[in-house]
């Protein structure tokens, strides 16, 4: 059974003190699309119970975020969330960043999470990120020192869906702004919060929300084959 480890956020106040943590739906939609198939941990810069965003509790009420919360087999993976330091590549064949406004404060700088990027990467295994979980790869470089998605088509959440939620001045960068200043070949929707997957070579990443379970479906295709 493929082994898939997904990377959530430890940062939990963002730049003008709002909660923060990572996004539900975009632990929860991937997450049952993957279950039944494959094996799933969770990991973090911190290590266990990472943060979830309140907001994001409050907003989603489907079936798959509300079961997330009170699952007991996923509060016992989060209880047990791996540090990412002691993460070893070999361990999985597919890593999953999961969004929320949180791991665009702590993810994209964090050594540990810069190192594991970068190798899980070189190995040729499935790297997916999930709205603002691309972020995560804003400083992970290839075999040749070069930034992952340097030429790559790729998505996440875009600068028109920020403005939006009102949370431009939350965090340090915008996704769509730094990426393809350096180099990404950023892609999005037609429209404002409709799914969106781009898969270019091992880089799999969707838009936002309603992204999350068509980018775990991606992941289960081609970890099946």
């Amino acid at each position: 059974m493929p082994s898939v480890l997904f990377v959530l956020t430890s940062a939990d106040t963002n730049l003008v003190g709002g909660q923060t943590g990572y996004y539900l739906p975009e632990a929860a939609h991937p997450y049952y699309t993957l279950a039944p198939h494959v094996s799933i941990d969770f990991a973090s810069p911190k290590g266990p119970n990472p943060p979830v965003d309140q907001g994001s509790v409050e907003a989603f009420k489907d079936d798959e975020s509300v079961k997330f919360l009170s699952d007991e087999t996923v509060k016992s993976k989060l209880a047990k969330a791996k540090q990412l330091s002691t993460v070893n590549v070999k361990d999985y064949d597919a890593i999953l960043y999961v969004g929320g406004h949180g791991p665009v404060l702590d993810l994209p700088n964090d050594p540990a999470n810069i190192k594991f990027a970068s190798e899980f990467y070189q190995s040729g295994k499935i790297v997916g990120a999930v709205c603002h979980g691309p972020a995560a790869l804003l400083n992970a470089v290839d075999a040749e020192g070069k930034p992952i998605y340097s030429g790559k088509e790729f998505t996440g959440f875009s600068n028109a869906e920020e403005e939006a939620v009102q949370k431009v001045n939350a965090i340090p960068f915008l996704l769509e702004t730094e990426f393809t200043k350096r180099g990404g070949k950023y892609t999005k929707a037609e429209q404002l919060w409709a799914p969106k997957v781009v898969i270019d070579g091992n880089l799999y990443t969707g838009q936002n929300p309603a992204s999350a379970k068509p980018l775990g479906e991606a992941i289960l295709k081609k970890l099946q084959k």
